[in-house]
């Protein structure tokens, strides 16, 4: 799989990408956003200190001699050249002479003491407003004057512009960081997607009882699983056909068996019965009585097999109609009757005067009961006891031995096709069986569903 169809690989870079993109970001964004405004910004000329100060020393000793209206020009000139500064100037008297603006707080007189005071609090680095303090004249007898420039506006034109324009930048580095979330968002979304999808198709199965297969977009870690996925989905089909084509074999092979067998058992039949005319011992009747029992077993077997392979593929003929369960029940009964009763069998019937109606298809009925019955006589002769109950309010049958129970053993004890048969049965009919079963009999309930 290549590096660029790797999920792993691609959230490696998502990962890398969130570890640079703010400082990155920040730097790019600082870079073009200052290249781009410096392009039109004017130097500050208040920003360096050292140049004002050199400026204001050298107008001061151009001034020797200056008249006070001359002064006051040259500071009206330098005040409109430097309109953020604030100037003013003392004559050899000390007295204020001129100021501007004119609104700032500077004393008319100045005293020795107050001067020395002005510039110890108006000096040094931290001092706000920056204050340069001159001598007029080259012979420096003509008084002093005064530049005060607030320390706000001696900022450079990129603090200044970092001031003004800081808001922006973070905005910028957050909508980075929003567009970076966004992109992150949707290679999650995608990949949420994708495996809902795949989920969905695994918990919708077709009649057959097997998904769909699915499309593969990308050749990614996903990709290759809804691959793996289709070629399970693949695999599965042509499972269920052979599955199918061998159960229909099978079904084909146990009706062809069962028609075939017919033939000969009725042929064994029919020279045993012949043999009962003819002078035999009495160790030969016995084991013309085994053959033929054993005979009739068997051909019980091959009709259930017959049966079962019939109500599997839903050929086996059902004709519901509305029943009397009572009479059914005890028509059903009376032909097993004398069976049991030559047996030494003890046997309790309740019927009651009160029936109750099932639609049902009275043959299957009947069949069902003769399993039961059958079941019976071969497996809990030890018992020697049958009980058959009909509960009207109830709607029950209760059919009743003291035998082993299904869970004991028995010599005539087969594979279990009749009782699948009656399943079969009473659920093609819409009814269900429950069993009571131990060491002292066992008990089974037919009601509706």
């Amino acid at each position: 799989m290549k590096l660029k169809n790797s999920l792993l690989n691609q959230y490696l870079l998502i990962i890398l990408l969130a570890i640079m993109i703010v400082p990155i970001s920040f730097l790019f964004i600082s870079i073009v956003f200052f290249n781009y405004l410096l392009i039109d910004e004017e130097p500050n000329k208040y920003q360096n200190g050292t140049d004002l100060e050199a400026m204001w020393h050298a107008e001061a000793q151009s001034l020797d001699g200056a008249s006070d209206e001359q002064i006051n020009e040259k500071l009206m000139k330098i005040k409109n050249e430097y309109s953020e500064a604030s100037v003013f100037w003392v004559d050899e008297t000390g007295k204020t002479m001129g100021k501007l603006p004119e609104n700032q707080p500077v004393p008319p007189m100045w005293s020795t003491s107050l001067t020395i005071d002005f510039m110890k609090k108006n000096r040094g680095l931290e001092a706000d407003p920056y204050t340069v303090v001159s001598l007029i004249g080259k012979q420096k007898d003509e008084g002093f004057m005064v530049l005060q420039v607030p320390r706000s506006v001696m900022l450079s034109t990129g603090q200044s512009l970092q001031d003004r324009y800081s808001f922006a930048i973070i905005l910028s580095v957050v909508a980075i960081l929003a567009i970076f979330i966004f992109i992150s968002w949707i290679f999650f979304y995608k990949i949420r997607k994708r495996l809902l999808r795949l989920q969905q198709a695994m918990s919708n199965p077709t009649e057959s009882g097997i998904p769909d297969s699915i499309s593969v977009e990308k050749k990614d870690e996903i990709g290759q699983l809804e691959v793996s996925f289709n070629e399970m989905i693949h695999q599965l089909e042509n499972s269920r056909i052979r599955e199918k084509e061998e159960e229909m074999l099978r079904r084909q092979l146990i009706a062809n068996l069962s028609h075939d067998l017919r033939t000969p058992l009725t042929t064994i039949r029919g020279h045993a019965f012949s043999l009962k005319k003819e002078e035999l011992s009495n160790k030969g009747k016995e084991s013309l009585d085994l053959i033929d029992n054993k005979i009739g077993y068997l051909g019980q077997l091959i009709e259930n097999l017959l049966s079962y392979t019939l109500l599997t593929t839903g050929k086996y003929p059902y004709y519901p109609e509305r029943t009397d369960m009572v009479r059914l029940v005890r028509t059903s009964f009376a032909a097993w009757y004398p069976v049991f009763e030559g047996a030494g069998f003890q046997m309790e019937v309740e019927f009651p005067e009160e029936t109750f109606y099932w639609e049902v298809d009275p043959q299957r009925m009947e069949r069902v009961l003769d399993n039961f019955y059958q079941n019976i006589y071969r497996h809990a002769r030890k018992g020697a006891y049958i009980g058959v109950k009909i509960d009207a309010p109830l709607q029950q049958i209760i059919i009743e031995d003291r035998g082993p129970g299904m869970k004991g053993e028995s010599i005539e004890k087969g594979a279990g096709i009749g009782l699948s048969i009656v399943s079969l049965m009473l659920k093609d009919m819409k009814l269900k069986w429950e069993t009571e079963t131990g060491e002292k009999g066992t008990i089974i309930r037919i009601m509706c569903k």
